[in-house]
Order: structure tokens, then sequence, then C-alpha cells
């Protein structure tokens, strides 16, 4: 589209590729979806032992609020094309724990590259049945 209509943007918004990511996580990951705007958390695993939080990145960063660390996240991007991409599956206090610089806000830009090169312990992630 972009090509045919080189003066009009055809990127989704924030909140669509969220909402997809949600729910591709959800099927990957087998989670069950809290209702939305749920604080912290938008899932839990089946067996409720698990709170999980799913951010989209849409760039190559993700932003994270100091003031909320998940039990556990996931970090998805999708691809020009719509491929899903699992950025992080882990612990969230260890995604959190990054030396991105905190700002007064509270939300800190933390980049998809230093996600992608923490060692997450396969028992610490959670089993993903498809991508």
């Amino acid at each position: 589209m972009d090509k045919l209509f080189p003066k009009r943007s055809f990127i989704p918004d924030g909140h669509i590729v969220e909402s997809l990511c949600e729910v591709l996580a959800a099927e990957f990951f087998d989670l069950e979806l809290l209702p939305a705007s749920s604080k912290i958390h938008n899932a839990r695993t089946r067996d409720n032992t698990v709170l999980v939080q799913i951010k989209s990145a849409q760039g190559e960063s993700v932003v994270l609020r100091s003031d909320q660390v998940p039990q556990h996240l996931v970090v998805m991007k999708l691809s020009e094309v719509g491929e899903p991409e699992v950025i992080y599956n882990g612990p969230g206090a260890l995604a959190y724990s990054t030396g991105a610089k905190q700002p007064s806000n509270g939300q800190r830009a933390v980049r998809l590259n230093t996600l992608r090169k923490i060692q997450v312990p396969p028992q610490e992630q959670l089993p993903c049945s498809s991508l």
C-alpha cells in the first residue's frame, strides 16, 4: 500500500498492534487474557500460577514502567509483513533489571537487542506451543 499511495501512512496504531500481540501470545503460550486495561498484568497461565504482562514493540525498544514490575514478561514484535517474533520470555524482574536509564516519569525505554541478550533459563520461560 505504501508504494501505491506514497503520500499516506499505513502503519497500524499501537493499540491494534498491542491487541494483536496479546492474542498471539495467548495462543502461543496457552494464556488466558485478563480484562482489557488490567493493571500490570494482562494475562495468566491456564493453571493460574503465573501472571503475565504482554508488551508489543513497534520500533527497536519497548517502554517499561519501574513501578509495575510484572511476575512474567513476554515482549513481541510484528514484522512489516505481520510475522510475530518473541523478543523476551522470562521473569519480569530480570528484564526490568537492565541498565537502562530511569527517567523521572518512571518509564524507560529498553532496547530490544538488550532484551534478546538476556539469558533466560528454559525452566523460567513459558512453554511455547507454536510460532
